[in-house]
């Protein structure tokens, strides 16, 4: 996908494009079939269960075009296929779906890709932080709230913080349960049951109905779940969990924005080419990553806020316009994560801290009024040891970091 106003927007490649979504699903309509096929309810051979072969990315834009008629992509790609299929697998492609299940199952199944990427990119954000936390232990600056001169605290406590807020994100990812749905035209398997109640042996129809769906979701390497239809949990968690990850990488991006304010200039952004560049201002070195990062955490709020809204307005067993608003809305929301996960790790790993303005800039503040203040209540001098536990806090943020990853 190419976006000329969304810079950065290759960073996500080809998750959740038109063509990922068409080959996931694909793949749930053949993982369906396969089940249909094991359980001995469709008269077509395993051999004959992978669909893959029968579209392409040269579909896309048809189908694009043909679900208008329909609100969904499925009914066109589920015509598609029985065409293009052999006459005696034809009839059993889709037999006991309905559009939603295809729907949210393949969102579901590419949605795994990006968390994924995104483990992976806030894996190498904990080691960069951690590395910058442990590094700069020592490094003294001067702590602002409110925009003013506080006290004294250290490089290191500032990105152990951050550290703090990327360990929570990769948590959220890392708890996500990221489920298939199949449940039929109403959520009940009633068209499942009723392919069941043609098996010879007397099985119940509903227990056939459970194992068949367990079975597609493990074909798919997805969690298992009961029809999910209006009960939209699955949608916002995977939200929130996005907005997290944006949460985090904002928070970073913002002090990055301040601290390398010419008047400041703690920090630098890594120098990559021509990045930064103005086209009216040669003098200029802009910190675009920052901004990117930025843009992200401003704008990915409201489209949780969305799919929060469409999952309390999905009413009766099939949402009318509130499930359809979710689609673009959560490719939006993790291809943008992804993007701006990549332009953090980018920053983290080569962000050039300027120990020498920091001191200097903490040397011309008066940040020891606290102290002060505390020493004449005992009766005593200031204590030189005025950075209070940093030490003790920073080992402790990185520790914990470490012992996420390691998966204790």
């Amino acid at each position: 996908m190419t976006n000329l106003l969304w810079p950065g927007d290759q960073r996500a490649g080809a998750l959740m494009t038109d063509r990922a979504l068409l080959t996931s699903m694909v793949a749930v309509e053949s993982a369906w079939l396969a089940a249909l096929a094991d359980a001995g309810l469709a008269q077509v051979d395993q051999s004959d269960t992978a669909l893959h072969h029968f579209v392409d990315a040269r579909d896309c834009d048809m189908l694009a075009a043909a679900a208008e008629d329909g609100g969904n992509p499925v009914i066109a790609l589920v015509a598609l296929l029985r065409q293009r299929a052999a006459p005696g697998v034809a009839p059993w492609i889709h037999r006991g779906l309905t559009s939603q299940d295809v729907v949210d199952t393949g969102l579901m199944l590419a949605l795994q890709d990006v968390v994924k990427q995104l483990k992976t990119q806030l894996a190498e954000q904990i080691s960069d932080l951690s590395q910058l936390a442990v590094q700069h232990r020592g490094t003294p600056m001067v702590a602002r709230t409110l925009t003013q001169h506080a006290a004294p605290t250290t490089f290191g406590a500032k990105a152990a913080r951050w550290l703090d807020g990327v360990a929570d994100a990769y948590r959220r990812l890392a708890a996500l349960s990221i489920p298939a749905q199949f449940g039929g035209a109403v959520g009940t398997w009633s068209a499942t049951v009723e392919l069941a109640t043609l098996r010879p042996d007397g099985t119940e129809p509903a227990a056939v109905a459970a194992r068949l769906t367990q079975g597609a979701a493990t074909t798919l390497g997805l969690d298992h779940r009961r029809p999910w239809h209006t009960t939209r949990t699955p949608i916002t968690a995977a939200a929130d969990a996005l907005v997290g990850c944006s949460d985090c990488w904002g928070r970073i991006a913002a002090d990055v924005l301040i601290l390398t304010r010419p008047e400041i200039a703690e920090l630098r952004e890594p120098v990559s080419g021509q990045r930064g560049g103005s086209s009216s201002m040669p003098h200029k070195r802009n910190p675009v990553l920052s901004v990117l990062i930025r843009r992200a955490a401003i704008t990915a709020p409201p489209l949780a806020a969305t799919l929060h809204t469409a999952a309390a307005l999905a009413d009766d067993e099939r949402p009318d316009g509130a499930w359809h608003a979710e689609w673009d809305t959560l490719r939006s929301l993790a291809r943008r994560a992804v993007v701006a996960g990549s332009q953090c790790t980018e920053l983290l790993a080569g962000l050039e801290v300027d120990a020498a303005n920091m001191r200097r800039n903490l040397d011309a503040a008066d940040v020891l009024g606290e102290q002060r203040v505390i020493a004449e209540l005992a009766g005593r001098p200031p204590s030189p040891t005025f950075l209070g536990a940093v030490d003790h806090l920073i080992d402790a943020s990185v520790r914990d970091a470490q012992r996420l990853l390691d998966g204790v």
